[in-house]
């Protein structure tokens, strides 16, 4: 009897071993711990050059310098559709963490307005990092010297003045135009905007085919060291640090009560674990405390603004409504 009670008993410890195993196993590994296994892919939605490439090369390449993940990062572009192709192929990768994705506000624009079936809830929010903001620009020779200058002209005529941006409209460089537009009084459903989105809008400022450049300040810099454009206002809160940037007012200081933060952060696909979405908090709070990640941010004038996921969900939530608004005042919403 005491044999056959042995045999039983050994019996379901290894079951019940087993059983822990999986379920370890299950939730990402010993403990519920989680390490990518082969390589990690960051895609960015967009051609090179811009913000989501940019943000995607240089975190991987601190990532690999400073040894933060041991695994080789791989920067993919996938551009189309205002970021849409690039989600749509995430997207796919439903449940593999080894597939990431920078975003930024397009991720709630380009929804609202129509031109993709996918939304940040259609993935996992891992962290943001960083808030970058949009510059409001003019040629240099323009007779405009401030934000106020030219509001006045486009609350007395608003389709008389030309505001192109890269993006499409509904998404970020027209949003933060009407942001601010708006907060001035400007009446923003007769504001003439145009898409550019194959990298000529700068060009049509300089050649006065266009009066207003909405952009990112990032990219206003090396032309107003050139003596080729004037920003008239940014989207911040304060004014920024460094070089040429210092020099931007804002538009709140010009009394106009407007911001637009162009967030910026890391997004896996849909289903993951909690280990794994553990993972990648860690190694991303790692990555936006180190030196190397601090001279990126200088470089590019982008402010420190991390957030974990729950943070990140509950920001995204906030943002959604509050585009919305904007977007259905615009007749744009789908």
């Amino acid at each position: 009897m005491k044999k056959q009670f042995g045999f039983i008993f050994l019996i379901l410890t290894m079951v019940l071993v087993t059983a822990c195993s999986s379920d370890s196993a299950s939730s990402g590994g010993e403990d519920g711990k989680w390490k990518p296994e082969k390589s990690i892919e960051i895609v960015a939605p967009s051609g090179a050059g811009g913000g989501w490439d940019t943000t995607a090369r240089m975190a991987a390449k601190v990532f690999e310098e400073e040894k933060i993940i041991d695994q080789d990062i791989g920067v993919v572009n996938k551009p189309g559709g205002g970021g849409a192709v690039g989600w749509a192929y995430i997207h796919a990768k439903k449940g593999n963490p080894h597939h990431l994705f920078v975003n930024s506000p397009p991720m709630i624009l380009v929804p609202l307005n129509g031109q993709s079936e996918y939304d940040y809830e259609d993935f996992t929010p891992l962290v943001n990092m960083i808030a970058d903001y949009g510059a409001i620009a003019v040629a240099a020779d323009a007779k405009w010297d401030n934000l106020k200058e030219l509001f006045e002209d486009m609350k007395k005529d608003p389709s008389s003045i030309t505001v192109i941006g890269a993006s499409s409209p509904g998404s970020m460089d027209h949003i933060q135009f009407v942001k601010v537009a708006k907060a001035a009084g400007v009446d923003i459903k007769k504001i003439k905007y145009v898409s550019d989105q194959d990298g000529g809008a700068l060009t049509a400022v300089l050649n006065g085919s266009a009066d207003v450049y909405s952009t990112g300040v990032a990219e206003t810099v090396e032309q107003v060291k050139a003596g080729k454009l004037k920003v008239l206002g940014v989207t911040s809160e304060e004014r920024l640090e460094g070089e040429v940037l210092s020099d931007y007012p804002t538009a709140k200081e010009q009394g106009i009560d407007a911001t637009f933060v162009n967030w910026r952060g890391f997004f896996g696909p849909p289903d993951m674990s909690e280990a794994e979405i553990k993972f990648y908090e860690k190694k991303f709070k790692e990555l936006s405390e180190s030196e190397g990640w601090a001279e990126i941010r200088d470089k590019f004038g982008w402010t420190e603004m991390y957030m974990d996921s729950e943070q990140y969900k509950e920001f995204l939530a906030k943002e959604k409504e509050e585009l919305k608004k904007l977007i259905d005042e615009l007749g744009l919403g789908k």
